[in-house]
C-alpha cells in the first residue's frame, strides 16, 4: 500500500478494487468482447471510476494525477486494466481547440458518437516531418503518419504538424476529407490497433489548428506524458498481480518448500514491484503539485515497464511451461507488456532524453 493517502483516496482505491473484482469476473465467463466492453462501461460509471478522466467543465470528476494512478493500479492489481470502457473519452488537445471545433468535434466525441485517432510519429523513411502551408483561410498538408494509435477507426486525427514559417501545430483532420489515404491498419502484439496514414494537399479550415500555433509540440508531449503516466500505473499495479500469482503457486504447490533460490527470486520481485511503485507515486504526486516532472515522469514509465517486463519472465520461469498456455494470465500479460516497453517511447530514447534534461535543460531531481 502507498503511503499517505487520505480518507478519501482510500475510499476511492475501495471503489476501484470492487470494479476490479466484478470486471474480472465478467472476463472470465465472456464470449462477447462488445458485450464485455458495454458491461464495463456500466459497471465503471456505478463506480464512480468511467467520469475520472473527464475534466469539470464537461460533466466529469476532473481527477487528480494521483486519484487516476490509484485507480489503475487497483485495475492493474487485478489484470483488468487492459479493458476498453473503463474509463470515459477525454477531451486531451481538443479542449485548446475553438468553441467551433469544441461544438463540432469535442461534444460528439465525449458523448461516444465519434472516435479520435493521435498522429505523432513519421515513418522512418520520411523526408520530412508532415507539414502544412497556409493558403488563404485553408492549411494544405502533405507528409504522413505511420503509427496512428486508433487510427483505423477514427473519425479524426489530432495531427502534429510542421506549419511553414511559424512551426509545430496540432491540426484535427477528419479521415474522410479529400487527400487522406489509410496505407494500412495493424494490430500489435499487446492487442492494440494501429493505422498508417498519407497526406496528399490535404485542406482543412485554419480553424483546425488546435491552440496556439507554433506550440504544436508541447501540447503533445502534455498528452505523451498523460497515457506515460497510465502505463506506468497499469504495470505497477499488474506488478502486484504477477507477485501475488508466485506466491499463491508457491505456496499451493510446496507450503513448506525449502528452495531458496526460489524465494531469492520472489524476494527480488517484490523488492523491484516495490521501487517501481514508489517512483510512480511519486511522480503523481509531483505533477499534481504543478512542478515540472518532466524527466520523473519518463523515469518512472521506465521503471514500471521494464520492471514488470522482469517479473513476468521471472514468473514464467518459476510456474513453468503451464505459463505460456493462451489461456494463462501471464502469457497474456506477456504480450501486452512487450508493447509497452516501445510505447510512448522506447526506454532507451527516454533514458537519452533524461539524460539531456539533466545535462543540457538543467531540468528534474534525477
Amino acid at each position: 500500500m502507498p503511503d499517505f493517502l487520505t480518507e478519501a483516496q482510500t475510499k476511492l482505491q475501495q471503489q476501484a478494487d470492487t470494479l476490479a473484482r466484478q470486471l474480472s469476473e465478467i472476463e472470465l465467463g465472456a464470449s462477447n468482447s462488445q458485450q464485455v466492453q458495454l458491461q464495463t462501461t456500466e459497471l465503471s460509471k456505478d463506480a464512480g471510476v468511467f467520469a475520472l478522466t473527464q475534466p469539470v467543465e464537461y460533466g466529469g470528476l476532473g481527477a487528480t494525477a494521483l486519484e487516476l494512478t490509484i485507480v489503475r493500479d487497483a485495475l492493474g492489481s487485478r489484470n483488468v486494466g487492459h479493458l476498453p470502457g473503463i474509463f470515459g473519452p477525454n477531451p486531451g488537445l481538443l479542449a485548446q481547440a475553438t468553441e467551433e471545433i469544441k461544438q463540432k468535434f469535442l461534444e460528439p466525441y465525449l458523448a461516444g458518437e465519434t472516435t479520435s485517432g493521435f498522429g505523432f510519429t513519421e515513418p522512418s523513411d520520411a523526408e520530412r516531418h508532415t507539414w502544412a502551408q497556409l493558403d488563404g483561410e485553408e492549411l494544405v498538408i502533405n507528409g504522413a503518419k505511420s503509427y496512428v494509435t486508433g487510427g483505423s477507426n477514427a473519425d479524426f486525427i489530432n495531427t502534429l504538424v510542421e506549419l511553414d514559417d511559424v512551426g509545430p501545430a496540432m491540426i484535427l483532420i477528419e479521415t474522410s476529407r479529400p487527400g487522406v489515404e489509410l496505407e494500412r491498419s495493424f494490430s500489435s502484439v499487446d492487442g492494440s490497433h494501429h493505422a498508417s496514414f498519407t497526406f496528399t494537399n490535404v485542406r482543412v479550415p485554419k480553424s483546425h489548428a488546435i491552440g496556439e500555433a507554433g506550440a504544436g509540440m508541447t501540447r503533445a508531449l502534455e498528452q505523451v506524458n498523460a497515457v506515460r503516466m497510465a502505463i506506468a500505473a497499469d504495470c505497477v499495479g499488474l506488478c502486484s498481480f504477477v507477485c501475488t500469482l508466485v506466491a499463491d503457486h508457491i505456496e499451493s504447490t510446496n507450503p513448506s518448500d525449502k528452495d531458496h533460490a526460489t524465494r531469492v527470486q520472489f524476494g527480488r520481485m517484490r523488492t523491484k514491484a516495490f521501487a517501481a511503485r514508489s517512483s510512480v507515486y511519486r511522480t503523481a504526486r509531483l505533477i499534481d503539485a504543478d512542478e515540472n516532472s518532466v524527466n520523473e515522469v519518463m523515469a518512472s514509465k521506465i521503471l514500471a515497464s521494464e520492471t514488470i517486463a522482469e517479473l513476468v519472465d521471472t514468473a514464467i520461469q518459476v510456474v513453468g511451461g503451464e505459463a505460456l498456455i493462451d489461456s494463462h494470465p501471464l502469457a497474456s500479460i506477456f504480450r501486452r507488456i512487450r508493447a509497452s516497453r516501445l510505447a510512448e517511447g522506447p526506454t532507451d530514447v527516454l533514458h537519452a532524453n533524461i539524460s539531456r534534461g539533466y545535462l543540457d535543460l538543467n531540468l528534474g531531481r534525477i
